[in-house]
């Protein structure tokens, strides 16, 4: 029985570095489903194809969407949930996925990303983290975006602040500036909860840290396997097929 394609949603972006590293993501959970599934990927917002086109394109197949979306917000719960359900009413085999987080494999990845940014051996002693996440009018990607920040601060086992860049507050900008003047002297690190580069992420390195650490993916790297790892089970749990373990 042939199993459901992927249709894995971005949210696009003009940054050819970030539709770059987007891809690399894609790319490899195509070749981790390899014999599997086949891999597919469209655009909620700025890139094409869009959502519909790329259903109508997958036409007698049943279709997975996972979103490639670190929070679920107004993209998931409306624009997402508005495409599948006319899909649906339209006779099509659709199943919308969750999105990526929270999840504790992110965590490693931004944990990993703190590393890359902080002296020898991680962060300092006396280093404030603030991480820093794109925002949203939707209050339940806050709330996935509050997780993830306490998530990361028990890992790290110091406080980590949330800072948002737009359609949220309080805003990246504000809780750099009021941590610096909460913690004088100390060295304030800027962690990106961000998918890809981009306009976003540009914003955060320009929000007065220290530090900004590099987003999830990066251009002309491997993406995480974490993150692979993530959008795999995000497919199978709703394909209905078990999560396996992934390398």
């Amino acid at each position: 029985m042939e199993r459901p394609a992927l249709l894995a949603i971005s949210h696009g972006t003009a940054s050819p570095a970030g539709a770059g590293a987007v891809a690399t993501l894609v790319d490899a959970v195509a070749a981790r489903l390899e014999g599997e599934t086949s891999v597919h990927a469209g655009f909620v917002d700025v890139q094409r194809p869009d959502v519909p086109t790329c259903l109508a394109g997958l036409a007698g197949r049943a279709t997975v969407v996972v979103p490639l979306l670190l929070s679920a917000g107004y993209h998931v719960h409306v624009d997402l949930r508005e495409d599948v359900d006319a899909a649906v009413a339209a006779g099509a085999d659709v199943t919308l996925g969750g999105a990526l987080g929270p999840d504790d494999r992110l965590v490693d990845v931004l944990e990993r990303r703190l590393g890359e940014a902080g002296p020898p051996g991680g962060l300092a002693d006396g280093d404030v983290v603030v991480l820093a996440a794109a925002g949203s009018s939707d209050a339940r990607a806050v709330a996935d975006c509050e997780a993830t920040g306490e998530r990361l601060a028990s890992r790290l086992g110091r406080p980590v602040r949330v800072g948002y860049i737009a359609n949220a507050t309080p805003q990246l900008r504000d809780v750099v500036a009021a941590v610096r003047a909460e913690h004088p002297g100390a060295r304030v690190v800027v962690a990106s909860y961000l998918l890809a580069p981009g306009f976003f992420a540009d914003l955060a390195a320009g929000a007065g840290g220290d530090v900004t650490t590099r987003p999830l993916l990066v251009a002309d790297e491997e993406a995480p396997a974490e993150l692979v790892d993530v959008v795999v089970d995000r497919y199978r749990v709703r394909a209905g097929a078990e999560p396996r373990p992934t390398a």
